[in-house]
Protein backbone atom coordinates (compact mmCIF):
# COMPACT_ATOMS: atom_id res chain seq x y z
CA UNK A 1 0.00 0.00 0.00
CA UNK A 2 1.02 3.07 -0.85
CA UNK A 3 0.53 6.67 1.47
CA UNK A 4 1.57 9.96 0.60
CA UNK A 5 2.79 11.66 3.91
CA UNK A 6 1.93 15.43 4.06
CA UNK A 7 2.02 18.24 6.97
CA UNK A 8 2.00 21.80 7.69
CA UNK A 9 -0.25 23.64 4.62
CA UNK A 10 -0.27 26.83 6.94
CA UNK A 11 -3.37 28.00 4.31
CA UNK A 12 -0.54 28.23 1.47
CA UNK A 13 -3.21 27.22 -1.58
CA UNK A 14 -0.77 27.41 -4.21
CA UNK A 15 1.66 24.88 -2.63
CA UNK A 16 -1.66 22.20 -1.94
CA UNK A 17 -3.27 22.61 -5.33
CA UNK A 18 0.52 22.13 -7.01
CA UNK A 19 0.91 18.72 -4.38
CA UNK A 20 -2.88 17.80 -5.41
CA UNK A 21 -1.35 17.57 -9.37
CA UNK A 22 1.87 15.94 -9.22
CA UNK A 23 1.35 12.33 -10.46
CA UNK A 24 2.74 10.27 -7.70
CA UNK A 25 1.13 12.26 -5.16
CA UNK A 26 -2.41 11.10 -6.75
CA UNK A 27 -1.22 7.51 -7.38
CA UNK A 28 -1.56 6.66 -3.25
CA UNK A 29 -3.69 4.29 -1.58
CA UNK A 30 -4.11 6.55 1.11
CA UNK A 31 -3.44 10.75 2.67
CA UNK A 32 -2.03 11.01 5.64
CA UNK A 33 -1.84 14.39 6.98
CA UNK A 34 -0.01 15.69 9.91
CA UNK A 35 -1.59 18.95 11.13
CA UNK A 36 -1.68 22.61 10.53
CA UNK A 37 -4.10 23.45 7.79
CA UNK A 38 -4.30 27.15 8.41
CA UNK A 39 -2.49 29.63 10.13
CA UNK A 40 -0.11 32.09 8.15
CA UNK A 41 -1.18 32.55 4.51
CA UNK A 42 -3.87 34.11 2.88
CA UNK A 43 -6.39 31.38 1.89
CA UNK A 44 -7.56 29.64 5.08
CA UNK A 45 -11.08 28.93 3.76
CA UNK A 46 -10.02 27.86 0.12
CA UNK A 47 -7.56 25.17 1.81
CA UNK A 48 -10.06 23.77 3.77
CA UNK A 49 -12.20 23.18 1.36
CA UNK A 50 -9.86 21.84 -1.11
CA UNK A 51 -8.37 19.80 1.83
CA UNK A 52 -12.46 18.38 2.11
CA UNK A 53 -12.00 17.03 -1.32
CA UNK A 54 -9.60 14.59 -0.70
CA UNK A 55 -10.32 10.60 -0.14
CA UNK A 56 -8.85 8.12 1.89
CA UNK A 57 -7.18 10.02 4.31
CA UNK A 58 -6.29 10.02 8.21
CA UNK A 59 -5.94 13.85 9.12
CA UNK A 60 -5.11 14.83 12.70
CA UNK A 61 -4.75 19.01 14.36
CA UNK A 62 -2.02 21.56 14.47
CA UNK A 63 -1.65 23.83 16.89
CA UNK A 64 -2.59 26.67 14.53
CA UNK A 65 -5.81 24.63 13.44
CA UNK A 66 -6.68 24.51 17.66
CA UNK A 67 -6.09 28.17 18.01
CA UNK A 68 -8.26 29.04 14.58
CA UNK A 69 -10.91 27.03 15.89
CA UNK A 70 -11.12 28.68 18.50
CA UNK A 71 -10.25 25.92 20.60
CA UNK A 72 -7.04 27.41 22.49
CA UNK A 73 -5.70 31.21 23.04
CA UNK A 74 -3.47 32.39 20.47
CA UNK A 75 -1.15 34.15 23.73
CA UNK A 76 1.45 31.62 23.55
CA UNK A 77 2.24 32.27 19.75
CA UNK A 78 5.05 35.04 18.77
CA UNK A 79 3.21 38.43 17.68
CA UNK A 80 3.87 37.43 13.78
CA UNK A 81 1.85 34.03 14.34
CA UNK A 82 -0.63 35.17 16.74
CA UNK A 83 -1.33 38.26 14.37
CA UNK A 84 -1.91 35.70 11.18
CA UNK A 85 -3.92 33.37 13.94
CA UNK A 86 -6.22 36.06 14.81
CA UNK A 87 -6.91 37.47 11.08
CA UNK A 88 -7.50 33.62 10.04
CA UNK A 89 -10.21 33.33 12.75
CA UNK A 90 -12.30 36.06 11.04
CA UNK A 91 -11.58 35.27 7.69
CA UNK A 92 -12.49 31.25 8.05
CA UNK A 93 -16.12 29.98 7.94
CA UNK A 94 -18.35 29.17 10.47
CA UNK A 95 -18.72 25.81 8.73
CA UNK A 96 -15.19 25.74 8.29
CA UNK A 97 -14.20 26.44 11.81
CA UNK A 98 -16.46 23.79 12.71
CA UNK A 99 -14.24 21.60 10.66
CA UNK A 100 -11.43 22.33 12.26
CA UNK A 101 -12.98 21.70 15.83
CA UNK A 102 -13.73 18.54 14.76
CA UNK A 103 -10.29 17.25 13.69
CA UNK A 104 -8.59 14.44 15.74
CA UNK A 105 -6.21 15.12 18.70
CA UNK A 106 -2.77 13.58 17.54
CA UNK A 107 -1.19 10.87 17.90
CA UNK A 108 -3.08 8.05 16.03
CA UNK A 109 -2.18 4.81 14.59
CA UNK A 110 -3.56 4.48 11.50
CA UNK A 111 -3.78 0.85 9.73
CA UNK A 112 -2.10 -0.65 12.90
CA UNK A 113 1.18 -0.14 12.08
CA UNK A 114 1.71 3.49 11.54
CA UNK A 115 1.69 6.52 13.99
CA UNK A 116 1.03 9.97 12.91
CA UNK A 117 1.07 13.06 15.10
CA UNK A 118 1.61 16.60 14.69
CA UNK A 119 4.24 17.64 17.19
CA UNK A 120 5.50 14.53 19.20
CA UNK A 121 3.93 10.94 20.58
CA UNK A 122 3.45 12.39 23.59
CA UNK A 123 2.45 16.20 23.56
CA UNK A 124 1.16 17.01 20.48
CA UNK A 125 2.45 20.40 20.77
CA UNK A 126 5.96 19.56 21.33
CA UNK A 127 8.68 20.23 18.99
CA UNK A 128 11.25 17.35 17.82
CA UNK A 129 14.26 19.23 17.13
CA UNK A 130 17.14 16.97 18.31
CA UNK A 131 18.14 13.36 19.03
CA UNK A 132 16.86 13.57 23.00
CA UNK A 133 13.31 14.71 21.84
CA UNK A 134 13.19 11.76 19.38
CA UNK A 135 14.43 9.33 21.97
CA UNK A 136 11.69 10.64 23.81
CA UNK A 137 9.36 10.24 21.38
CA UNK A 138 10.30 6.49 20.75
CA UNK A 139 9.60 5.89 24.51
CA UNK A 140 5.88 6.59 23.51
CA UNK A 141 5.36 5.00 19.63
CA UNK A 142 3.89 1.77 19.43
CA UNK A 143 4.83 1.06 15.88
CA UNK A 144 8.10 0.52 13.88
CA UNK A 145 7.59 3.85 12.09
CA UNK A 146 6.40 7.49 12.79
CA UNK A 147 5.52 10.64 10.95
CA UNK A 148 5.16 14.12 12.56
CA UNK A 149 5.46 17.23 11.49
CA UNK A 150 5.53 20.59 13.27
CA UNK A 151 8.85 21.72 12.99
CA UNK A 152 8.47 22.26 8.74
CA UNK A 153 12.11 20.48 8.61
CA UNK A 154 12.63 17.59 6.73
CA UNK A 155 14.24 14.70 8.65
CA UNK A 156 14.47 11.22 9.58
CA UNK A 157 15.13 9.82 13.08
CA UNK A 158 16.33 6.13 13.41
CA UNK A 159 16.40 3.78 16.73
CA UNK A 160 18.13 0.38 16.56
CA UNK A 161 19.58 -1.25 19.55
CA UNK A 162 19.21 2.06 21.78
CA UNK A 163 21.23 3.64 19.52
CA UNK A 164 19.59 6.80 17.80
CA UNK A 165 20.88 8.27 14.40
CA UNK A 166 19.70 10.84 12.01
CA UNK A 167 19.40 11.02 8.45
CA UNK A 168 18.75 14.39 6.58
CA UNK A 169 16.51 13.93 3.70
CA UNK A 170 17.94 15.35 0.50
CA UNK A 171 15.91 16.14 -2.41
CA UNK A 172 14.46 13.10 -4.42
CA UNK A 173 15.82 10.58 -1.21
CA UNK A 174 14.18 7.16 -1.47
CA UNK A 175 15.39 4.65 1.67
CA UNK A 176 14.67 1.43 2.45
CA UNK A 177 13.56 0.12 5.75
CA UNK A 178 15.18 -1.74 8.07
CA UNK A 179 12.60 -4.27 9.94
CA UNK A 180 15.16 -3.89 12.80
CA UNK A 181 15.17 -0.30 13.02
CA UNK A 182 12.57 1.84 14.21
CA UNK A 183 11.54 5.45 12.62
CA UNK A 184 10.30 8.91 13.04
CA UNK A 185 9.77 10.52 9.71
CA UNK A 186 9.21 14.37 9.18
CA UNK A 187 8.35 15.18 5.57
CA UNK A 188 8.70 18.79 6.10
CA UNK A 189 6.37 21.45 5.11
CA UNK A 190 3.69 21.99 2.35
CA UNK A 191 3.20 25.75 2.62
CA UNK A 192 6.06 26.95 4.58
CA UNK A 193 9.45 25.28 4.64
CA UNK A 194 12.05 25.82 6.99
CA UNK A 195 15.17 24.28 5.63
CA UNK A 196 16.29 27.00 3.70
CA UNK A 197 14.54 25.36 0.52
CA UNK A 198 11.70 26.98 -0.69
CA UNK A 199 10.19 24.15 -2.60
CA UNK A 200 7.34 21.88 -0.44
CA UNK A 201 8.27 18.73 0.18
CA UNK A 202 6.31 15.41 1.12
CA UNK A 203 7.13 11.77 1.63
CA UNK A 204 5.48 8.65 0.09
CA UNK A 205 5.65 5.56 2.17
CA UNK A 206 5.42 2.12 0.30
CA UNK A 207 4.29 -0.27 2.76
CA UNK A 208 4.77 -2.87 1.06
CA UNK A 209 8.25 -2.35 -0.74
CA UNK A 210 9.03 -0.84 2.68
CA UNK A 211 10.34 2.46 1.31
CA UNK A 212 9.87 5.68 1.70
CA UNK A 213 10.40 8.44 -0.82
CA UNK A 214 11.04 12.20 0.12
CA UNK A 215 10.34 14.40 -2.57
CA UNK A 216 10.01 18.37 -3.17
CA UNK A 217 8.43 20.54 -5.87
CA UNK A 218 8.40 24.10 -7.15
CA UNK A 219 5.23 26.36 -7.13
CA UNK A 220 3.94 29.67 -7.51
CA UNK A 221 6.09 31.08 -4.58
CA UNK A 222 5.27 34.53 -6.17
CA UNK A 223 1.29 34.49 -6.27
CA UNK A 224 1.39 33.24 -2.45
CA UNK A 225 3.44 36.28 -1.75
CA UNK A 226 1.43 38.88 -3.55
CA UNK A 227 -1.71 37.37 -1.56
CA UNK A 228 -0.15 37.44 1.85
CA UNK A 229 0.86 40.82 0.75
CA UNK A 230 -2.42 42.18 -0.19
CA UNK A 231 -4.48 41.15 2.62
CA UNK A 232 -1.96 42.79 4.91
CA UNK A 233 -0.42 39.97 6.67
CA UNK A 234 3.04 40.77 8.53
CA UNK A 235 5.62 40.96 5.54
CA UNK A 236 7.97 38.36 7.27
CA UNK A 237 5.31 36.04 6.27
CA UNK A 238 6.10 36.80 2.32
CA UNK A 239 9.36 37.71 2.70
CA UNK A 240 10.21 33.82 4.05
CA UNK A 241 8.55 31.81 1.91
CA UNK A 242 11.73 32.98 -1.29
CA UNK A 243 14.44 31.81 1.11
CA UNK A 244 12.64 28.84 2.90
CA UNK A 245 13.42 30.08 6.57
Amino acid sequence: MKYLIFSDIHSNLEAFEKLLSIKKATEVDKYLFLGDLVGYGANPNETIELFKTINKSHYIRGNHDKVIADLESSSLFNPVAAFSAEWSKIQTSKENQEFLKNIKRGPEIVDHFITICHGSTFDEDYYVFSMFEAVESFKFMETQVGFFGHTHFPIIYLLRNDKIDIVPLSKNIKIKLDPNTRYLINPGSIGQPRDKDPDPSFVIFDSTRKEVHFQRFPYDIKKTQRKIREVGLPEILSSRLESGI
